[in-house]
């Protein structure tokens, strides 16, 4: 995560921070169009690292209508929960379609820019999530738990990339 945040330092950007150890990095940019600012990180990214490297890139207002837009109850006690970040041209209703949830334990839901992804939490290791993985379609999505994208919109809204 220190060359990660390091890249994104001699790429210009300011108040880099990094949490955990899955690629979330907070930072703030020059304002521009989203899909500008993704392809420079990512060019940036892939160069520095020689590998085909890409990203879901979230404003903070963008990350706050995800939070804010869950279903309702999303996250309870008795289910574990993910986000499922999309990158364009993958939309949430072509990747909904792509899910095949196990009954009785999996249940999703298309967003805006997202899919919601509910596994009960006791029959979790027979839930289908892992199965995305497999899916050509990955390339273009990220999952993060409700846990880390909701600590990621808390982290922003106390200025942690400053």
């Amino acid at each position: 995560m220190a060359d990660l945040r390091a890249a994104f330092e001699k790429m210009g950007f300011e108040g880099v921070a990094t949490y955990i150890q899955s690629g979330n990095v907070l930072f703030r940019a020059p304002r521009q169009r989203r899909e500008e600012l993704a392809a420079r990180v990512e060019s940036g990214l892939s160069r520095r690292f020689d590998t085909d490297l890409r990203l879901a890139l979230r404003t903070e207002t963008q990350l706050r209508g995800v939070v804010d837009g869950a279903p309702r109850g999303f996250g309870g006690d008795s289910h574990l929960c993910d986000v499922i970040f999309l990158r364009g041209p993958l939309t949430a209703k072509r990747a909904i379609g792509l899910l095949v949830p196990r009954e009785g334990v999996d249940r999703a839901w298309a967003g805006k820019g997202v899919l919601y992804f509910s596994r009960l939490a006791e029959r979790a290791s027979s839930s289908r999530l892992s199965k995305v993985a497999a899916l050509p379609e990955y390339r273009d999505m990220t999952i993060r738990s409700w846990r880390t994208t909701t600590k990621l919109l808390a982290l922003m809204d106390s200025g942690a990339a400053g």
